[in-house]
């Protein structure tokens, strides 16, 4: 058995085992710590770099040297928080109108419409940049091209559609839901307050007077006639027009093509081919770029994530 003056006198040489063990676990873990925080730095840079070179692609192959038909997308709603606006739309109609090589714009619409004010700013692009550069813009429409869409295709030099494409509905649309009554069945209080009698007309659960439904429809009416001013002057002799052109109702490609609020049956590749008699397809929408929607998405992630590893290696 061992006795207390044994174990006294073994114990220095105990602690110092343990001490080096626990110095040399710290160094392994700080090694490590350091490998990854340069693997990460690393992946980071080659993240940045892969994009960056997809970014030089794309300026690169961008437009050829070639004659071309540009081509821009309008897919999805018209709004201004959405892909398909003014500020993203009006560059890529400049970029694709100034191009010496191409020879025409399609727009490859697939649209139920949106806002008749991004629709506005669009259409007065278009109209401008045909008569500044004399250059043909045609709208093909797939699936639908209604309301907003249908306000920027009539900007177009020619319309064309699929015999079962849906077109049309020229007309504006103010919705929203009414539950007066309701609250106080369920014994609940409303309470609103507004500076300006009118400030609260929309409010879903305040009445809307007679002089408050007359001054909304009044704004609807001022913004469908602005709405059937554009279509005419775009579509000009060729539109037949009848009682239900402008009532909102929305037909086929083939009855359109019948109305004249297209001219006739037609795809991208084949209005390429045959009408600009320019096969290859140079895309212009803006959306459709791949650095500038992976940029979108990761956001600001990247950036931090890359600086914070950065910043790190830097500082240890």
């Amino acid at each position: 058995m061992k006795t207390d003056t044994e174990i006294l006198s073994r114990s220095p040489e105990w602690e110092r085992r343990a001490l080096e063990k626990l110095l040399l676990a710290d160094a392994r873990e700080r090694r490590a710590a350091r490998r990854w925080r340069v693997i990460k730095t690393l992946l980071w840079m080659l993240l940045v770099a892969g994009l960056a070179a997809v970014m030089i692609s794309q300026s690169q192959n961008a437009a050829p040297a070639g004659p071309h038909t540009a081509v821009i997308s309008i897919r999805g709603e018209i709004s201004s928080d959405s892909e398909n606006n003014a500020e993203q739309l009006l560059p890529a109609l400049r970029s694709a109108m100034e191009d010496e090589s191409a020879q025409a714009l399609v727009l490859q619409i697939d649209s139920p419409g949106g806002s008749p004010v991004q629709a506005g700013l669009v259409y007065d692009e278009i109209r401008r940049l045909r008569e500044l550069h004399d250059k043909p813009v045609y709208a093909v429409v797939e699936d639908t091209c209604a309301s907003a869409a249908y306000y920027i295709a009539s900007a177009a030099d020619k319309i064309y559609v699929n015999k079962a494409s849906v077109v049309g509905s020229i007309g504006v649309l103010m919705d929203g839901f009414g539950f007066t009554g309701s609250l106080e069945k369920l014994g609940i209080e409303r309470r609103l307050l507004t500076a300006g009698g009118n400030k609260g007309f929309l409010d879903p659960f305040s009445p809307m007077s007679d002089a408050q439904r007359q001054h909304a429809q009044t704004l609807l009416d001022q913004i469908h006639r602005q709405f059937i001013a554009a279509v005419k002057q775009g579509r000009g002799e060729r539109l037949k027009e009848t009682a239900d052109t402008f009532s909102g109702l929305f037909w086929t490609g083939e009855q359109a093509v019948d109305m004249g609020l297209a001219d006739s049956l037609g795809s991208v590749d084949g209005v390429a081919r045959e009408v600009v008699k320019a096969e290859e397809l140079v895309d212009y929408t803006p959306e459709e770029k791949v650095f500038e929607r992976l940029t979108r998405r990761l956001g600001a992630a990247i950036g931090q994530g890359a600086v914070s590893a950065l910043r790190s290696v830097a500082l240890r």
